[in-house]
């Protein structure tokens, strides 16, 4: 699989066409970002350990009946996907109370909900990404009715699933970011990462933040945490 140009290149990722027109080649960065591109920085060694943690945990949800755009991993930091065309709407489950929603709403972090919380933003840098809901989706015209409620299953899905694996490793899954996808049939599939830039990782017995926090926050020992969240999920 070759890549033969680049299409895009965001905040993390740098996505290039192949020699087959329904596959991609995401190629991950090193390069971080917070706050919507205001503070910017470098983590040594991320783009190996987001693209590989993405790829497990993909796997992982389709076996387990969640559809993703995964296909192969071809390097450390390079994997093969299926072509999408991304439904602007970021997806985020919450579990715990913590950043933006605790801001939000002034409550404390660590609060335990008693179900999980939905939220969608309009994927616009833009804009910055401003919360949304259902109705002004469907008004937008970003998605169907139909997408909206497939999109919704899918992850609280998707939410159970983690919420399980990561238990195992005694991490708790405060609260993650999704992005789905259309094939060019029009089914709905996961796509984006799943990693600790798009998910808030805390020991389940320490409380210790093992995720893109440390940047933000300026925490220290980021690579060693996404280094250690590396080595409980693939039990390496």
């Amino acid at each position: 699989m070759q890549k033969t140009e680049m299409l895009y290149e965001g905040k993390a990722k740098k996505v290039y066409a192949t020699e087959n027109p329904e596959l991609y080649i995401v190629s991950y960065k090193d390069d971080a970002t917070a706050f919507n591109g205001l503070k910017k920085g470098t983590i040594a060694g991320k783009g190996v350990i987001n693209n590989r943690v993405t790829n497990y945990m993909m796997q992982m949800l389709e076996k387990n009946g969640v559809p993703t755009h995964f296909v192969e991993e071809i390097s450390d930091s390079e994997t093969v996907v299926k072509k999408v065309q991304i439904v602007p709407l970021e997806v985020i489950i919450r579990n715990i109370s913590a950043g933006s929603f605790s801001k939000r709403y002034g409550v404390e972090e660590g609060i335990v909900f008693e179900q999980p919380t939905i939220e969608f933003s309009y994927k616009n840098d833009d804009l910055g990404d401003p919360l949304i809901n259902e109705y002004h989706a469907l008004a937008l015209k970003l998605a169907t009715r139909e997408e909206i409620d497939t999109i919704k299953a899918l992850a609280f899905k998707t939410n159970e699933l983690m919420k399980d694996f990561f238990k195992k490793i005694n991490v708790d899954l405060v609260d993650f970011k999704l992005e789905f996808g259309r094939l060019s049939d029009g089914t709905i599939v996961l796509a984006d990462e799943i990693s600790p830039d798009t998910c808030r990782f805390w020991d389940s017995r320490t409380h210790e933040k093992l995720d893109k926090d440390r940047f933000r926050r300026d925490l220290g020992n980021v690579e060693g945490a996404y280094q250690e969240m590396m080595r409980r999920i693939l039990g390496e």
